[in-house]
């Protein structure tokens, strides 16, 4: 068979504009999209487990188009929100929106070749970020798909006019769904899932909910699959691997490492970094901290022009994060270093290199990041990990060769946090009154919630409805608790405190930068820094240098240095723990170093990633450390 004939006959259940479209664009499909495809269009529930840049997306995004696509070219499209996307990022929700605005109008663009005239298929991103008036042309003129983030999606759902939108949702894409599953913003997420499958039944919605997840290859599979469906239910596992051929080394600095990196070492990394940055045509740089991200992008400026690099992290205003995305995309930058706010599937195209700066402490965090770059067909992912201590060095050591194994952090998801469990059912009953037996039925089809006890609950309840006593007084109720027949509902002001409370992000008590006299956003620092900050001081932010007018009530008030020499703003807390699995490898390669006496130095080269250098800088300090202990 012609591959022409081969992709035909893989594209037949979409509709023809669709089908001519993809096959314009992409050729051929990808094995995400194959295998994901006909389970999906069966109305299936499905989880595509498969590396970064291999399709995924697309895979699920592709047949909800087809279906609106196909509703349309009948004259049945309504102004009603039927797909929901749920990302984890800001940033990732705004990158799909433009992503769908180019299949859109390409598949419009086919039709109309066909004959064919179809209504518009509109997106729209509904986040932290949206601006008010966004917000309200949502709700007079609801998107056909919605892209939001799972506190976006809360408050949706807590809001009247929210659940006007959502009722109608017959599909719903949980992307990136590994990095939501391992921490109680999953949990909130698998809850409010349950709440929308409620809502739809209010609606008198007949139709089974679709879940769809996208997710980086995770251990175990199965317990992801579990979570995106929810208990009694069951979802089609599409399995694609995690072994994808990646180049990734160890770059090891002249002079040797210590137990902290000194000022000679730092200047070493800045070079090799700039040297590399002018080999490639766009370089992502991922570091662990804001900190370290603002004082590597000023270094970096200085040496590579400062309209070549821009910073990107969660402290910099929405305005600046969006135009780094689009420069970056439009290959209008030579390197962006990031935090974790470009980690997860956001389209950044160009780039071919990714750097990480000291280890990512995590196996499956270093899959995600190196997999950033070589971000389309065909394409080999290139890493490159700069260590800043001794230790540092053996744990990046560890780290390539625990990616050579094909190893994978194991995901651990919370069970029924119940502070998680107080916000929804403040939530729930602020939007009707429910039968505590139905409330603790919905919570219990929740994979986190499956075990919950029922005394749990009942205690839950107990506290929202009489209040209780904290270091700050006496909290006041939010439920009115009708104990003999059963029932619950929110108390004036339970809404307003799910809105304005709601989400497992903590609260940062961090400072708006406001530029005067334009009363511009430019960002957010420290609280601490802020306060000890006086009137002249200069700081960096955004890859600007900044002088503060002064300091009011959770805003710093700044006009531009003109590129004075700053200060560096700080942030606490930061920095990520070491996986279980990570720690493991460490914990190997050491005994194995020790083991293979002579023979190590080869197997360090082989292995792990590492110059003659840098295994001999390795194989010295654990000899000497074993000998010493």
């Amino acid at each position: 068979m012609k591959r022409g004939a081969r992709e035909s006959k893989r594209l037949d259940g979409f509709h023809p504009a669709v089908a001519a479209w993809f096959e314009k664009r992409f050729g051929e499909p990808t094995e995400p999209q194959t295998v994901g495809w006909p389970a999906i269009q069966n109305g299936e529930h499905v989880l595509i487990s498969a590396p970064t840049g291999s399709g995924k997306t697309l895979a699920a995004f592709l047949c909800a188009i087809d279906r609106l696509v196909r509703t349309a070219a009948q004259g049945e499209l309504e102004e009603r929100t039927v797909v929901l996307y749920i990302s984890p990022l800001k940033a990732l929700a705004n990158d799909i929106r433009t992503n769908l605005l180019d299949p859109l109008k390409g598949i419009r663009q086919e039709a109309e070749a066909q004959g064919m005239i179809l209504p518009e298929i509109r997106p729209l991103v509904r986040s932290g970020d949206t601006p008010a008036r966004e917000r309200r042309r949502m709700i007079d003129r609801p998107p056909h798909i919605l892209v939001t983030t799972p506190e976006s999606f809360f408050i949706l759902l807590t809001s009247d006019s929210g659940r006007n939108i959502l009722r109608h949702v017959s599909s719903v894409i949980v992307d990136e769904i590994h990095a939501l599953a391992r921490d109680k913003r999953g949990s909130h997420l698998a809850l409010s899932l349950e709440r929308l499958e409620a809502l739809r039944s209010e609606a008198g919605g007949t139709e089974m909910l679709q879940r769809i997840g996208l997710s980086a290859t995770q251990r175990p599979i199965e317990e992801i699959a579990r979570f995106l469906t929810g208990a009694g239910r069951t979802a089609r596992v599409v399995d694609i691997g995690h072994k994808r051929p990646m180049d990734v080394a160890v770059e090891v600095p002249g002079e040797e490492l210590a137990s902290v990196a000194s000022r000679e070492i730092w200047e070493e990394i800045y070079d090799r970094l700039s040297a590399l940055i002018g080999e490639h045509r766009t370089t992502l740089i991922f570091v662990n901290t804001r900190r370290l991200a603002e004082r590597l992008t000023h270094q970096l400026a200085a040496r590579v022009g400062e309209d070549q690099v821009a910073a990107h992290h969660g402290s910099l205003a929405r305005e600046a994060r969006l135009r780094a995305e689009q420069r970056l995309k439009a290959g209008e930058l030579k390197v962006v270093v990031a935090t974790a706010s470009l980690e997860l599937g956001i389209d950044v195209g160009s780039v071919d290199l990714v750097c990480q700066i000291g280890s990512t402490r995590s196996i499956a965090l270093a899959l995600q990041r190196i997999g950033r770059s070589g971000h389309w067909k065909g394409a080999i992912p290139k890493g490159r990990l700069f260590p800043v201590s001794r230790d540092d060095l053996v744990e990046c050591a560890a780290l390539v060769w625990a990616l050579g194994q094909g190893r994978l952090d194991h995901t651990r998801i919370p069970k029924a946090p119940l502070d998680v469990l107080a916000q929804q059912i403040v939530a729930a009953a602020a939007s009707r009154e429910w039968r505590e037996e139905e409330l603790f039925e919905l919570v219990r089809r929740a994979f986190p919630y499956e075990g919950l006890d029922s005394r749990d609950f009942e205690a839950v309840v107990a506290m929202l409805a009489e209040g209780f006593s904290g270091r700050t007084g006496r909290r006041r109720a939010l439920l009115h608790r009708d104990r003999v027949n059963g029932k619950i509902r929110g108390r004036r002001g339970a809404r307003l405190a799910a809105v304005t409370s709601g989400g497992a992000i903590p609260d940062n008590a961090n400072f708006l930068v406001k530029a005067d006299p334009e009363e511009v956003i430019v960002g957010d620092v420290d609280e601490d820094f802020a306060v000890e900050s006086s009137q002249g001081d200069i700081f960096l932010l955004g890859n600007t240098s900044w002088r503060i007018r002064r300091v009011e009530a959770g805003i710093v008030r700044v006009e531009d240095a003109g590129g004075a020499p700053p200060t560096i703003p700080f942030w606490r807390g930061e920095a990520p723990g070491r996986s279980d699995e990570l720690s493991a490898a460490v914990s190997e390669l050491r005994e194995g170093v020790v083991a293979k006496g002579r023979g190590a130095l080869a197997w360090l080269m082989r292995e792990c990633g590492l110059s003659r250098r840098g295994a001999e800088q390795v194989g010295a300090y654990l000899q000497s450390g074993a000998a010493a202990l």
